[in-house]
């Protein structure tokens, strides 16, 4: 598998080279719909991107855990966890690229 990592700097020049705004408007577009991601999943909101995946927050509740090392129960507290469910296309485009 590949070591290379899709950055913010990737994503907005990809919108430079395909949409024909300028570079610095490009990253503003990119930062903006980040930023709206972020904060609908701040709200508890799910973010549902056609054939990509949805993006959404749940709460898990305070549990027992144990020290791998020394067996020793630990507690988890409470937390919210952010979840990403691909979408059938994404499953199979990404399948489709092992081959």
């Amino acid at each position: 598998m590949s070591e290379k990592t899709l950055t913010r700097m990737d994503l907005a020049e990809a919108v430079f080279r395909e949409v024909g705004l300028s570079r610095h408007e490009s990253a503003q577009l990119v930062e903006s719909v980040l930023g709206h991601v972020s904060d609908a999943l701040v709200r508890g909101e799910q973010v549902k991107l056609s054939s990509f995946g949805t993006f959404s927050v749940r709460d898990k509740s305070e549990r027992v855990g144990r020290n791998p090392k020394t067996g020793e129960e630990v507690p988890i507290t409470p937390r919210r966890v952010l979840s990403f469910r691909p979408s059938h296309l994404m499953k199979e485009r990404v399948a489709a690229g092992n081959r």
